[in-house]
């Protein structure tokens, strides 16, 4: 490069930049958009590596960790129940109660306040996978409440990412021009203690509803900058398929959308909900990311 040239402007935000408005000017209408002054920070499409999709298989594998679990705590349940997807949520962890009879609780994690702002809630499954008596391990950390998150230090916000003050709709979350953050619902079947969304996440405030859907996806509509939309919450894949499948077509059927990402934990802490109708579901709406 000689020295008359220009080096070439970077396609992303760097953490310190403040994101670009979405107006022009804070008067104008938030369906107003500076497209052509945003074309440069445009990222482009992700490169489709395998185009191909295969159906899970009925047989899962189980650790040991799981079968010594299973045979202590759930002797009678059968493994077709163990492996269904809804019983793992009907029979969630969601006191300190239920909790302590499965692990040996700490004293910061028994002295948790019981009326806390993110609720408890564990499956079955994934609880087999954490250790009964180390309060250090890593798994048992991300999801069993503790003393210390109470802690706020002077600056911290309840809404770190700012998304109340960028949601041009209710449940629709726009802080960077191409891309929108769509909160299908607020429920989770396992809640991450470090989870950014604690404020609103799990009780009950954002439903998965229609009516409330419908406003958003006008949004996306009548924005033609928006080419990516993540779809989160809660946790997207704890809606029956005929409800997500909804969402995905109506998505499909908007021409300017071309990226389709779903925010989910579930094949971590709920692989029993990936099953074949699943993925054979979300197969018609390929590409997907995850």
């Amino acid at each position: 490069m000689n020295n008359n040239q220009k080096a070439p402007r970077p396609n992303i935000l760097v953490e310190d930049d403040k994101p670009p408005s979405i107006r022009k000017s804070e008067e104008d209408d938030p369906l107003s958009l500076a497209g052509e002054s945003l074309r440069s920070l445009l990222t482009p499409t992700p490169r489709i590596l395998e185009k191909k999709t295969s159906l899970v298989s009925h047989h899962r594998k189980t650790t040991i960790k799981t079968k010594v679990f299973r045979k202590k705590f759930y002797p009678l349940i059968s493994d077709k129940e163990w492996n269904n997807w809804q019983w793992q949520l009907q029979n969630r962890i969601q006191s300190h109660e239920k909790l302590s009879r499965f692990l040996t609780l700490s004293q910061e994690e028994t002295l948790v306040n019981r009326t806390s702002q993110l609720p408890l809630s564990i499956t079955p499954y994934y609880l087999s996978l954490i250790s009964p008596d180390d309060p250090d391990h890593p798994l048992r950390k991300c999801v069993v409440p503790n003393v210390n998150e109470w802690l706020q230090m002077p600056g911290e916000s309840d809404d770190p990412l700012g998304e109340d003050q960028q949601s041009p709709v209710p449940g629709l979350v726009h802080r960077y021009p191409d891309r929108v953050l769509f909160l299908l619902s607020d429920f989770c079947s396992t809640y991450c203690r470090y989870c950014t969304r604690s404020r609103v996440v799990g009780h009950g405030t954002i439903h998965p509803s229609r009516v409330r859907w419908e406003k958003a996806l006008k949004y996306i509509e009548k924005t033609p900058a928006v080419r990516d939309v993540l779809l989160s919450g809660g946790d997207p894949l704890t809606l029956a398929d005929d409800r997500l499948e909804w969402v995905l077509s109506r998505l499909r059927q908007i021409d300017h959308v071309e990226v389709i990402r779903i925010g989910t934990k579930v094949p971590a802490v709920l692989p029993q909900r990936i099953t074949p109708n699943l993925v054979k579901m979300l197969k018609k709406y390929h590409p997907l990311w995850m």
